[in-house]
């Protein structure tokens, strides 16, 4: 993590608004790799350590995102993807009958982080020259550590007729993925990061995925003991979701949270602003349904431009991030890279 991030996040007078700009993988297979690389070597801000790779150049897809290859996880769950880069879903719960549970056992920590194996030696060496290249190195859990786990597990409709009804067998396995999920806090506690991710959608399109009062009795808790530890170690804490968690924003800044990512319109620009500007950093996700697949270069500024203005700060709060998937037309996408360039030195 690059020093204006740093100052970004701790409200320290960055140098510039920090944009960070993800091309996911699904994109090589979909755009001109040229054109692609054009664009990254003419936004030299948003890729500042570039080095053009061979060509043809195939990424290595991650095991939950590689076509027509089902791959099983650390918790029995089964996933599926039809496009090559793109995170699959899970087709097969291990616990989508209870009759199962007497025999499902949780992953070892030691050996894997949820989603596949971990050399946990590796992780600390990393983390050692992070620290050394940036003076700041962060760690953190799995996307969809919690919820998102124990829906992959029970499948969503379960699980929410699960906390509906009550199902004691319920807490068991919450306490399970906890434990799990626990061990790898405290080991990059241990290690001395200096920010914990703790990524997990929980939005929709319209509201959150549970009731409040669900995440209130269920994941709240869990929440709170997973981010104690980097806590008292006066660690960092940054949370990412998806979709529409106003209902729930109140209940993770109670829980420790001291970066929010969040999506900008389905939240609204106005009521981030209003909700968090100058009192809690912003790592704001910038649109991917609306403006910058559908809009014109025109309007991609303007969003940019206004984002900027409504919740930057000269002493920061404001981070923002854009990930590119497969639909965007080459000319918004140049767009997109020229605001993100050009509005990073602006202040309201």
């Amino acid at each position: 993590m690059q020093p204006n991030w740093i100052k970004a996040i701790r409200f320290e007078k960055p140098d510039a608004i920090p944009m960070l700009f993800h091309i996911n993988d699904a994109c090589w297979q979909a755009y001109p790799q040229e054109a692609l690389l054009e664009l990254m070597e003419g936004h030299p801000d948003l890729f500042p350590d570039f080095r053009r790779p061979a060509l043809p150049y195939v990424p290595q897809y991650a095991a939950v995102a590689r076509r027509d290859v089902p791959y099983t996880d650390d918790f029995g769950c089964v996933w599926k993807t039809t496009m090559d880069g793109i995170v699959g879903t899970v087709v097969e719960h291990p616990l989508a009958d209870w009759a199962n549970w007497e025999s499902y056992r949780g992953p070892d920590p030691s050996r894997v982080m949820g989603i596949g194996p971990i050399d946990w030696e590796a992780e600390a060496q990393a983390v050692r020259r992070a620290r050394e290249r940036d003076g700041f190195c962060q760690g953190g859990l799995r996307h969809g550590h919690t919820f998102l786990q124990l829906c992959d597990i029970r499948g969503y409709q379960n699980l929410l007729y699960d906390m509906a009804d009550g199902e004691e067998r319920l807490w068991e396995l919450i306490e399970l993925v906890e434990q799990f999920n626990l061990e790898i806090v405290r080991r990059y506690v241990a290690m001395g990061v200096d920010m914990m991710g703790y990524p997990e959608d929980l939005g929709s399109q319209r509201g959150p995925m549970l009731s409040p009062a669900m995440f209130r009795t269920y994941i709240q808790p869990s929440y709170r003991r997973l981010m104690r530890p980097a806590l008292e170690a006066g660690i960092g804490i940054h949370m990412h979701s998806d979709g529409d968690i106003r209902a729930l924003c109140d209940d993770l800044i109670d829980s420790g949270v001291q970066v929010i990512n969040l999506q900008d319109l389905v939240n609204g620009i106005d009521w981030i602003a209003s909700r968090f500007r100058g009192k809690i950093c912003v790592d704001l996700d910038i649109d991917r349904q609306k403006i910058t697949p559908l809009g014109t270069p025109r309007q991609i500024d303007a969003l940019i431009r206004r984002e900027v203005e409504a919740i930057s700060t000269p002493q920061g709060g404001l981070c923002m991030t854009y990930g590119l998937y497969p639909g965007v037309p080459l000319e918004n996408v140049r767009a997109l890279m020229d605001a993100m360039e050009r509005y990073m030195c602006y202040w309201s």
